[in-house]
């Protein structure tokens, strides 16, 4: 508990005034950001017909604009608030209760989603220390999100099974609204393109292949102070939050239990499903470039030397290197990591602290900086189709 109270101490105290109710004693919270929405008892609604967990669970809504907001988000914003705390007088129960906080004028240069949801979860873990409950677990939601009847207890049985779980990661389906094929192309081959991603880093034996959607993971809060909380990006927060779990504890991929986002444009973030979909829809055909099955194949090559590498001198291992791809070997001396590899054997007494320390170093931030780098020079963007067909012929 100690170690909560002195993550809290060393958060911004503006955000942590207003508390959860007490009363409510919840095990688990549902932290939602919410900009602008004009449907999230949508949302609500749907949580209200999940199977009841043997736990009492909270609901916040973080409704968040920012200095730079427009008037309208504003005034939707507000009354996003009423119709909240009227759903909530509705339909608040002893084991589910629904709690709106609404904050405006956000500084500029953090205002969004990241920073709205940080703000849920830091006033989730100050609600788990004051209520003295020594677990506590957060659920990662959006507000375009319906979810399937079991998400809240897959979500609570997966935490009390045998063993320390920090982590779990849902299952998802794009909800298209009014038919259009358009979208619903351009969303059919983005979720390909997560499960292709995620199925090619397990391929390569990178240790954290899971997917990272902002709606679809849960965490448990002591995991979540450990690894110093969400940060305030306002785009791709929850990627950068899941890689520093991910490598903390176990996680768990709950195949069965599902969130469906709505599938829409969007600008208000530099990368993500927004627009990944408008890219996917401006290409000629309509059909989505991605990475080339043989960048990861390299890839593999190189981490499966890893253990070979384990107490080697520097001239050996870029004698083993060199007969990589000449992808791997530019980008290793470029990004000048033959000296990581040398700072993992000189603090690692044993393989398995050795392998930890050079996954946190070609850990997702580098394979993607890979990526980008060996495309298109070594490498051709190809149809994702193409691809998929490529690594189903390889496995």
């Amino acid at each position: 508990m100690k170690q909560r109270q002195d993550y809290l101490e060393r958060q911004k105290t503006e955000y942590l005034l207003t508390k959860f109710p007490t009363e409510a004693a919840a095990d688990t919270v549902v932290v939602i950001p919410c900009y602008d929405e004009k449907d999230v008892l949508i949302t609500l609604q749907s949580l209200c017909l999940c199977a009841t967990p043997e736990v009492r669970t909270l609901v916040a809504v973080i409704i968040n604009s920012s200095v730079r907001s427009g008037k309208e988000a504003v005034l939707q914003n507000r009354k996003t608030y009423e119709e909240i705390t009227a759903f909530a007088a509705e339909n608040n129960r002893d084991t589910l209760r629904f709690f709106p906080l609404i904050f405006e004028d956000l500084p500029r240069k953090h205002a969004g989603v990241g920073l709205a949801r940080k703000i849920g979860m830091d006033l989730a873990v100050e609600h788990f220390l004051h209520t003295q409950n020594p677990g506590g677990t957060i659920i990662s939601l959006d507000a375009d999100c319906t979810v399937s009847t079991n998400f809240l207890t897959g979500i609570s049985t997966a935490y009390r099974q045998t063993g320390p779980l920090c982590c779990t990661v849902q299952n998802f389906h794009h909800r298209v609204e009014n038919n259009d094929r358009q979208l619903e192309n351009a969303v059919r081959q983005y979720e390909q393109y997560i499960r292709y991603f995620s199925q090619m880093l397990r391929f390569t034996g990178f240790p954290y292949p899971h997917h990272t959607i902002g709606s679809a993971f849960s965490v448990a809060a002591n995991a979540y102070v450990r690894v110093g909380g969400m940060g305030r990006q306002q785009g791709g927060e929850d990627f950068y939050f899941l890689q520093k779990v991910f490598a903390f504890g176990r996680t768990e991929r709950l195949d069965d239990v599902f969130v469906y986002p709505m599938a829409r444009y969007s600008d208000r973030i530099p990368f993500g499903t927004g627009p990944a979909l408008q890219k996917i829809t401006d290409e000629p055909d309509g059909q989505m470039r991605t990475y080339h099955f043989n960048s990861f194949l390299a890839l593999k090559e190189l981490f499966d030397l890893r253990q070979s590498f384990f107490k080697q001198d520097a001239r050996l291992i870029r004698q083993k290197t060199s007969l990589l791809h000449p992808a791997i070997v530019e980008f290793l001396e470029e990004n000048d990591l033959f000296s990581e590899i040398e700072e993992c054997n000189r603090n690692s007494a044993t393989f398995p602290a050795f392998e930890k320390r050079f996954f946190h170093h070609f850990n997702a931030f580098r394979i993607i900086k890979y990526l980008n780098f060996s495309h298109p020079t070594f490498f051709p963007f190809d149809s994702l189709s193409r691809q998929i067909e490529n690594s189903v012929r390889s496995f």
